[in-house]
């Protein structure tokens, strides 16, 4: 742990890290809510995980604002530069990870009104596979740990081979039974949402990359090994 002298500065840097864990669980639980509404076909809890949504917009605009305070007033260099200006992107992927456990949700009340037409098995494998990125990529934030980091980075491919495989599953269902479409077309949003979860969970794991090490490794094709 660094010292400074500004013992108000210390204990602001902490909020801030605290405040993302926070929203971090909240969104993981979204998820997790959204994903059991769908599979229990439970509309009143889909309902319920769409009223949250407003939390985890709250915790974002709190987060901003904790950050934006700590540019203005103590101009933090090096790595609490970093630590700052990372906490800002992080939580506009975890609002939009928010978002995308809304969409499920909204999804969860469309189907729980229609005949599934297969067992969704598969979604939530993604679901858990998404979830665990998720948690992971901000453990090594809090923890400002790269090699985990890393692994979440890696962990991505799986979940789009999920996704493709689901996409395959779903296509044969509806082109045997066109009557399946608008329920299959569902699903298959549902897995886009998963798939666009692990994207974000990789995106915060890159960014505590940079964090840590002062060096960006997005838009490369493949993470390097040792940084």
């Amino acid at each position: 742990m660094r010292l400074h002298t500004d013992r108000t500065y210390e204990l602001q840097l902490e909020k801030l890290r605290s405040s993302v864990l926070e929203m971090g669980g909240l969104v993981e639980d979204q998820i997790a809510q959204a994903m059991r509404a769908l599979t229990m076909r439970d509309r009143d809890l889909a309902q319920a995980t769409i009223a949250r949504d407003h939390m985890v917009n709250r915790l974002d605009v709190e987060i901003d604002d904790l950050a934006l305070k700590l540019l203005a007033l103590h101009q933090p260099a090096a790595r609490d530069l970093r630590l700052i200006t990372t906490a800002l992107k992080v939580t506009t992927d975890l609002e939009r990870i928010g978002d995308l456990a809304e969409h499920i949700a909204e999804r969860a009340q469309e189907l729980a009104v229609e005949l599934p037409i297969k067992p969704t098995i598969d979604l939530p494998r993604m679901a858990d596979l998404a979830r665990g990125m998720l948690h992971r990529s901000l453990d090594a934030f809090v923890r400002e740990d790269e090699k985990l980091a890393l692994a979440v980075c890696s962990a991505d491919d799986t979940i789009d081979q999920l996704h493709e495989q689901l996409f395959c599953d779903l296509i044969s269902f509806m082109a045997d039974d066109p009557r399946t479409v608008s329920r299959a077309m569902r699903l298959l949003f549902v897995s886009k949402y998963l798939e666009r979860v692990g994207d974000h969970a990789t995106n915060i794991a890159e960014m505590v990359i940079f964090m840590v090490k002062g060096r960006s490794i997005r838009h490369l094709d493949r993470p390097p090994r040792d940084l």
